[in-house]
């Protein structure tokens, strides 16, 4: 069984070590530097024989021929569609499967890796290599039927390096397993491992951090191929130590999202986890307010899209913009309707907060075509049994998810903040509108702010609350004023009656303030400049009989005149 992100032995020295780029933490135990013995045979019991061998046609070597982040992405894909065409070639010839593939072999014994790409692109880790053994000959790697060695590639050179079997163990269970398995090859003096020739300066560094705790290498794309020969081998010690010299190196879109896209069994690691996080992190910031970048923002691999839109601090008008923004960028970059619904299902609708979405788009979801319609119905309901709730059961059920990776019951900052209505068609067509503002909101609203509320419908018609700090009539001091208007539409005129009130205690119940009818055409606004009658000092004072819990909770009502 593998064991990705811890050490063998020692827990204090070797599994909680934990290095910083210029050295060990002063606050954590030291392991120590075995770096004068590396390749020394005084100091070594095997000999490792590493077989290089040539790369995939058109793959250059990663640490070499790679100037930057964009070059190492571009081979690294380059190879991942190189080895799938190697692999569609191999399911059609069986044949050669046990001799294309890098083995590693133990004195003549050798261990076919069952994981092609592991060893053939660094992708998923040989976790159970030295298990899952087929000896193929007593002395050659090769199988002596010539017939089967047409297409095999051929060693460019090898490099014999002198190990010491225990330190090895110690660092990784990779190691640690061929040491120890029990059969007659453990005990064996000399050990081969097959590499492409990409890989071979990550392998060299490897080992040597394996004795000296440090690496040379301070370049990205270089570190990027230790972390994946780390992963590979299983040396948690060195992936927590490139993750950290990763994370300290400047940070920018594409690298962000390439540590986002690295192999499924690297992001799993607990050591890779605070680049990974660091990643998100940067690219939640840097695209915040999305209004800014929307193309660049379109463009972005899915990775991306959920790094941003998992975000808290998202500056949208309001979650149906959200839904919005994902919809369009699902039929962008998956045209077909099976893949989007797909896509939808396992990774995307984790992002959106339907709970903070309107009753309208809501009714959108369930015939949405881009939806499964479980999934939708399950969503939906979902959102709706949320509404429903009292404010502190909402507030309860985000508490629950602050520390999970997707929070769809965490309000997000919105230009336009959520409100809760309630319709009633009979006798008269009628809304109840429900707005809660923090505190905090409240303080940044002076001295001239002011904040709208998302949209809500009477008659078919669209109208928002607007909450603002302003003058008093006199303009002798600052106060609270709530007002109500309507969207523009055209020329057309609504009549309405329309009623104000808020929480207060200590009876916590809702008081009215204000009562008017107004006759709106569109793009117009009716209220009161001072809803509470008090200047604003004392309307956001500790002791403010408005504030309940840190909540103000306002109440609109709205009804059409007969």
């Amino acid at each position: 069984m593998r064991v990705p992100d811890a050490d063998h032995f020692n827990p204090q020295s070797v599994m909680d070590s934990d290095f910083s780029p210029g050295g060990a933490s002063a606050s954590a135990s030291v392991d120590p530097d075995f770096g004068f013995a590396f390749d020394d045979s005084n100091f070594s019991d095997r000999t490792l024989r590493i077989e290089i061998m040539p790369d995939l046609p058109e793959t250059k070597s990663d640490g070499g021929g790679c100037c930057s982040i964009a070059d190492w992405a571009r081979n690294r894909k380059r190879r991942r569609e190189d080895f799938k065409k190697e692999n569609d070639f191999i399911g059609q010839s069986e044949e050669q499967i046990l001799n294309c593939n890098l083995p590693y072999t133990v004195d003549g014994v050798t261990y076919e890796n069952q994981d092609e790409e592991a060893m053939a692109m660094v992708e998923e880790s040989p976790s159970d290599i030295g298990l899952n053994s087929n000896q193929i000959g007593n002395d050659s790697i090769y199988n002596n039927d010539s017939s089967k060695n047409i297409d095999c590639p051929k060693v460019l050179r090898v490099k014999t390096i002198h190990i010491s079997s225990p330190i090895l163990a110690a660092k990784s269970p990779f190691f640690y397993k061929l040491f120890s398995n029990g059969m007659k090859e453990s005990e064996q003096r000399h050990v081969t491992l097959r590499i492409h020739a990409s890989e071979e300066t990550a392998l060299l560094d490897l080992l040597s951090f394996m004795y000296s705790n440090t690496l040379s290498t301070t370049t990205p794309t270089a570190l990027l191929d230790v972390l994946m020969a780390a992963d590979k081998f299983e040396v948690a010690s060195c992936m927590r130590y490139c993750s950290r010299l990763l994370r300290n190196l400047p940070m920018t879109c594409e690298s962000a999202l390439l540590y986002l896209d690295l192999p499924s069994s690297v992001l799993m690691a607990d050591a890779v986890q605070p680049l990974t996080d660091a990643a998100k992190q940067f690219l939640a910031v840097r695209y915040k307010d999305i209004t800014k970048f929307q193309e660049e923002v379109l463009n972005l691999p899915l990775t991306g899209i959920e790094a941003v839109f998992s975000s808290d601090d998202l500056q949208v008008a309001s979650e149906d913009a959200v839904y919005d923004f994902v919809l369009k960028w699902a039929r962008t970059h998956y045209p077909k309707l099976e893949e989007r619904r797909g896509i939808f299902a396992t990774r995307l609708s984790r992002v959106i907060r339907f709970p903070y979405m309107t009753c309208r788009k809501l009714k959108k979801v369930l015939t949405c075509i881009d939806f499964d319609p479980e999934l939708a119905s399950k969503v939906v309901l979902e959102a709706l049994f949320f509404k429903s709730e009292m404010p502190h059961r909402q507030r309860a059920l985000a508490a629950e998810e602050a520390n999970a990776t997707y929070r769809r019951f965490v309000e997000r900052a919105y230009k336009y903040r959520p409100v809760k209505v309630v319709e009633f068609e009979l006798p008269r067509q009628q809304c109840v509108v429900y707005l809660d503002l923090k505190r905090e909101e409240c303080t940044h609203l002076f001295p001239a702010g002011r904040v709208y509320s998302q949209a809500f419908h009477l008659g078919g018609q669209g109208f928002f609350l607007s909450a603002h700090c302003n003058m008093d009539q006199q303009s002798s001091f600052h106060c609270f004023g709530l007002f109500l208007g309507m969207q523009e539409r055209g020329s057309v005129t609504f009549a309405v009656d329309y009623e104000f009130a808020a929480r207060s205690k200590p009876t916590e119940d809702y008081v009215s303030k204000y009562k008017g009818n107004y006759t709106f055409t569109g793009g117009k606004a009716v209220g009161y400049r001072n809803l509470f009658g008090i200047p604003w000092t004392a309307f956001m004072s500790d002791d403010s009989i408005y504030f309940i819990n840190g909540i103000l909770h306002l109440r609109a009502e709205l009804t059409i005149r007969q």
